[in-house]
């Protein structure tokens, strides 16, 4: 993970506020940014997103984040896309921002918050070593791979990946590790029963592998063809329309058994001939998989 400064000084960027410059270099490395008031809060939903008034959330009919283009819904705004970084909606929030957060899950990373001194001492003894980088009050560790995250795993220690957002300190040192058995265990309630690995696709299916009991073959397809089109016309923020698309077609049939491997390498190629990385595609399909608690 470098640091901004490593890249070549843009004459363009320069009269950038530096928070935004900071989000631009993100974005090149492949992670998703967002702006920070107060030094870690993310910006408020604007008044037609006020009180999720818009759909967003999982237990409504629009599932997933809206397409709004203000920096609304916190970590579900993050974006790669220079264009929308730079954008007059978003201009405001990076004149009043006070610092830059990530989505680590959306660029295939593990953030590991330690919040003290004792979690740090505890995280050294049981956790791989890895890229570390000093917040304001302990340590970030940063692995590759993305995981579902989770708060207060252990005493002052939460897990942000998929679903989160992680402010920016500083590229860290030490070099990166491959996300362990270790960290992701810290996230399972039950050992007993303990989650596939963050990056498998896989889709849930009825005993024996049924057809879809509440659909025709017909919807299925429809589905699918919908959710492609609607991809390859996606014009901003793709990587949000790539995850809302994944959402609404998991949320209708992911759980009945009808959807194939063909089915789901039909919406990857959609996303990718868009321009979407493979890593971005299963870090969007497992993010909707953990939304739907699947």
């Amino acid at each position: 993970m470098p640091h901004p400064t490593d890249f070549p000084r843009d004459p363009a960027r320069t009269a950038l506020p530096t928070h935004l410059r900071t989000a631009l270099w993100l974005a090149e490395l492949g992670l998703p940014a967002l702006p920070l008031r107060d030094g870690k809060l993310p910006f408020g939903n604007c008044r037609a997103c006020a009180k999720s008034a818009c759909g967003d959330r999982p237990s409504m009919k629009a599932v997933g984040p809206c397409q709004c283009p203000a920096p609304c819904h916190a970590w579900a705004a993050a974006t790669t896309d220079p264009t929308v970084l730079i954008s007059p909606a978003w201009a405001r929030a990076w004149r009043q921002a006070e610092a830059v957060a990530y989505h680590p899950g959306g660029g295939g990373f593990t953030v590991v918050d330690l919040d003290n001194a004792d979690a740090i001492t505890w995280a050294r003894q049981n956790l791989p070593t890895t890229k570390v980088v000093a917040t304001t009050r302990g340590e970030h560790w940063i692995y590759r791979g993305a995981m579902q995250s989770a708060n207060k795993v252990r005493p002052g220690i939460d897990i942000k990946s998929l679903a989160a957002y992680a402010r920016w300190y500083g590229p860290g040192t030490e070099a990166i590790t491959a996300l362990s058995d270790d960290v992701r265990a810290l996230a399972v309630k039950d050992e007993r029963a303990p989650r596939p690995a963050a990056h498998a696709i896989t889709v849930p299916r009825v005993a024996g592998g049924g057809e879809c009991r509440h659909r025709t073959p017909a919807y299925l397809e429809r589905g699918i063809a919908m959710a492609e089109q609607r991809i390859k016309e996606a014009s901003e923020a793709i990587h949000n329309a790539v995850y809302r698309m994944f959402l609404a077609v998991l949320s209708v049939h992911g759980r009945c058994g009808c959807l194939t491997d063909a089915h789901i390498k039909r919406l990857f190629t959609a996303a990718q001939e868009k321009g979407e990385s493979l890593r971005h595609c299963e870090a969007a399909w497992v993010n909707a998989l953990t939304t739907l608690g699947m």
